[in-house]
């Protein structure tokens, strides 16, 4: 079965353990080829899935913001630096910069983003599966797949390869 935005939760839930156990391995071997074999699982898989029917990202998770997004934002909406951090962010626990409320403040409700060519680069990178470098993601790969059917697809196809 394919994931989608009303099934990919549970999809994740019913193999959480085994796709634990295989994350733990690639963390140790961390497999010379799994940045490309990602990439191209990667593109294979986000052709398949058009962003604006789900929207379950910007719904459910916050995105870092970095300063230099903050620049970019407010200055595009003609506020202040520290105006746009007082109304939209907050810091969480890890000392980083995160919108106030989910869904996102700038979520429209036909899934697009009202910032979108100024989004934060935690959204323009989004969902991270092609990223170099795919081992260090892995903790934040296995969040994602809970939520984003790109994410769940690219997982399921990346245990079925001779990667360990």
């Amino acid at each position: 079965m394919e994931a989608d935005k009303n099934n990919v939760r549970a999809l994740a839930k019913q193999n959480q353990e085994e796709t634990e156990t295989f994350f733990s391995k690639l963390k140790r071997k961390k497999p010379k080829q799994l940045d490309d074999v990602a990439h191209r699982i990667h593109d294979k898989v986000s052709n398949r899935f058009d962003c604006l029917t789900c929207g379950n990202c910007c719904k459910s998770i916050s995105p870092m913001v970095t300063d230099k997004d903050i620049e970019k934002i407010s200055h595009r909406l003609k506020m202040k630096d520290v105006d746009f951090v007082a109304r939209y962010l907050h810091m969480d626990e890890d000392k980083t910069y995160v919108f106030n409320e989910t869904p996102c403040p700038f979520l429209m409700p036909d899934n697009y983003c009202l910032i979108y060519e100024f989004r934060p680069k935690a959204c323009r990178e989004y969902p991270h599966t092609d990223r170099r470098r795919f081992y260090q993601l892995l903790d934040i790969t296995s969040l994602n797949r809970e939520l984003c059917p790109i994410v769940y697809e690219v997982v399921e196809l990346l245990k079925q390869e001779k990667l360990l």
